[in-house]
């Protein structure tokens, strides 16, 4: 099925600008991945790099707190996919799959402590955001009868939190 260029092109500008990944983009412009990936392969054949075009926006963009996130995000990505063809993979022996997970986990758990030094505000984010999903877990497990006034009181909270959080 052939989709219009405006449906490529918009697709591409959101890659580009959007810092979104193709298989969500894919879906929003109502294609299918595989075709999402063949129009990033033939545009970078063709001389229009889509991630090098992603990554200068990056750069140009912000701060370097903001290229940091999209590295790290990008990693994330990355280690999930590896993790997924791996899973998969029945042909590797169980020795060197030992030893290709063993350094995917080194290099994830060193760009986790690089991101801290780097991102201390995502850092304290996602220790915050731990805690709460910690605390309902508990709530809900423990005192389910409470478990509506803490969404409650969560809710009312958080323009409090994006208030601190933005000073």
């Amino acid at each position: 099925m052939a989709h219009p260029r405006e449906t490529r092109e918009a697709l591409r500008r959101a890659f580009i600008f959007g810092n979104q990944s193709l298989e969500l983009l894919a879906i929003q412009q109502g294609v299918s991945f595989s075709t999402a990936m063949r129009w990033k392969k033939v545009a970078g054949d063709e001389g229009d790099d889509w991630e090098v075009l992603r990554s200068a926006n990056q750069l140009a963009s912000g701060a370097p707190e903001d290229v940091a996130r999209a590295i790290l995000n990008g990693l994330m990505v990355q280690v999930q996919t590896t993790l997924e063809k791996l899973s998969a993979a029945e042909d590797i022996p169980a020795q060197e799959r030992v030893q290709l997970l063993s350094s995917l986990s080194d290099a994830y758990t060193k760009a986790i402590a690089a991101s801290k030094k780097v991102l201390p505000e995502t850092d304290r984010i996602a220790t915050a955001i731990g805690t709460i999903t910690a605390l309902s877990q508990f709530i809900q497990s423990h005192y389910p009868q409470h478990l509506a006034a803490f969404v409650e009181i969560i809710e009312a909270f958080t323009p409090e939190l994006e208030k601190t959080h933005a000073r």
